[in-house]
């Protein structure tokens, strides 16, 4: 008998540099790259937009969906200034171009003085912090246009 030939080797996969940074977003309809944007699932049957994964529209109980992009800029159309907290915030509802978002407001004093129904904002995405291994979390806002 022949001698087996040796088995071809694998190339070995390369592991992530330490030095290299890793983000992930906090939640999964915020996507992450050079301009990040958010992402909702959108019923191809009525258009109804949700942010988070739905089995069925809540609007007309269809079952397939498609994903789109939401616009990263829009206007405020209901806000609380949350004082029971570490810091005083802004929580707001943004209307981007139909598709409403739960948010916070960032860059911005919390307080009726500079928080305005109709005031115009565009996403911003900042740092919630890393983990032992260095991963970033990202988390999204909307601050003043």
């Amino acid at each position: 008998m022949a001698p087996k030939a040796p088995a071809k080797k694998k190339p070995a996969k390369k592991a992530a540099s330490p030095s290299a940074p890793q983000q992930i977003p906090f939640v999964n309809y915020l996507v992450l790259g050079k301009t990040p944007y958010l992402r909702a699932f959108e019923c191809t049957n009525c258009g109804a937009r949700f942010l988070d994964r739905r089995n069925a529209c809540a609007n007309c109980f269809a079952t397939a969906f498609k994903k789109v992009r939401i616009k990263n800029t829009g206007v405020v159309t209901s806000f609380a200034i949350v004082m029971q907290a570490k810091e005083p915030f802004v929580s707001a509802t943004v209307d981007c171009d139909g598709t409403m978002v739960a948010c916070t407001l960032l860059d911005v004093e919390p307080n009726p003085e500079h928080v305005k129904l109709g005031m115009k904002v565009k996403l911003k995405t900042y740092s919630m912090g890393k983990d032992a291994e260095g991963t970033e979390a990202i988390g999204f806002g909307f601050a003043p246009a």
